[in-house]
């Protein structure tokens, strides 16, 4: 069965870290491509992360040398390591994998998604 599951959430305040985990089924987690995404109320679902079959890994501007991507093969999981936080970081991060159509950064559609993990920031 194929599956993502996202876990690590919570509140934090600005300026500390958090490590999201997006633990998948064989399947899922051996897929062309797993990216992460945030989506906000009144804010666009933006890419966030992306590491592809190949191991290429690309970030979001916003995140660049303050999120780092990494996977634990053992665990079938893809880290999400996020420091000095900021209150516009907050919101629900979600997993996807398998690529359908585009680039495995913010393709246009994904085969599998996971039910997401809230963070909250707090200045």
């Amino acid at each position: 069965q194929a599956q993502l599951v996202e876990s690590g959430g919570g509140s934090v305040q600005a300026g500390e870290s958090m490590r999201l985990s997006c633990t998948g089924s064989d399947r899922t987690y051996n897929s062309n491509c797993i990216c992460w995404f945030r989506s906000a109320p009144g804010r666009r679902r933006e890419a966030i992360a992306a590491i592809s079959s190949d191991g290429t890994i690309k970030y979001a501007d916003s995140v660049k040398g303050r999120f780092t991507l990494s996977k634990d093969n053992s665990k079938n999981t893809l880290y999400l390591q996020m420091d000095n936080l900021l209150p516009e970081d907050s919101g629900m991060y979600s997993c996807a994998a398998e690529v359908v159509l585009g680039k495995c950064f913010g393709a246009y559609e994904y085969k599998y998604w996971g039910q997401g993990t809230q963070v909250t920031v707090s200045s």
